[in-house]
């Protein structure tokens, strides 16, 4: 289960329940996905094939088809990010900027953790969420927010989208430290 850490208090929020209140009162979008129907060998997998991919998006898509009609998402595909990714440091540099979007930001992790670090109103300003297997998160549009890789530097997740090109990043420029 996902748990939050408000900068500001240092209140670490766990429990279901409780970071589900609390992500509903920041506007955020919070889930969990039963994780035994991913495939075992896809479990810590995070070099993954074409056919791995579609694997996974094959053990959720009752899960993914559910979200997409509720929440107006029309596309989706698999992230994988891991020492192993070409590149790794440029992206974690480039994900690590605090930015919006002109749609929502959702991921549902399946293997591996991350981190969203997400501007709540004025009273809780930035918390972090730490992501675990099966927590689904929807950053709505326009919140300013970054995203990273935990301890573990590896991640894999389905991402849904409006349209990919909603999902560029806009530079967000703040006076309140993150």
């Amino acid at each position: 289960m996902a748990v939050i850490k408000v900068r500001n208090t240092s209140e670490v929020i766990e429990g279901h329940d409780n970071v589900l209140t609390f992500l509903e009162k920041q506007g955020v979008l919070y889930e969990h996905w039963d994780m035994s129907k991913l495939p075992e060998e896809l479990k810590e997998k995070f070099v993954l094939s074409d056919e791995e991919k579609e694997g996974i998006l094959t053990a959720y898509k009752d899960e993914i088809e559910e979200l997409a009609e509720r929440r107006g998402y029309k596309t989706w595909d698999i992230v994988a990010l891991s020492d192993a990714t070409p590149n790794i440091e440029e992206l974690l540099k480039k994900f690590e900027n605090v930015h919006t979007h002109t749609e929502d930001e959702v991921r549902a992790i399946t293997a591996g953790h991350g981190i969203f670090i997400i501007k709540g109103n004025d009273e809780v300003g930035y918390f972090d969420v730490e992501l675990e297997p099966g927590d689904v998160i929807s950053v709505p549009e326009g919140n300013p927010h970054f995203f990273t890789l935990m301890e573990d530097r590896q991640v894999v997740a389905v991402r849904l989208f409006i349209e990919t090109e909603g999902w560029v990043a806009h530079p967000y420029q703040d006076t309140v430290s993150k």
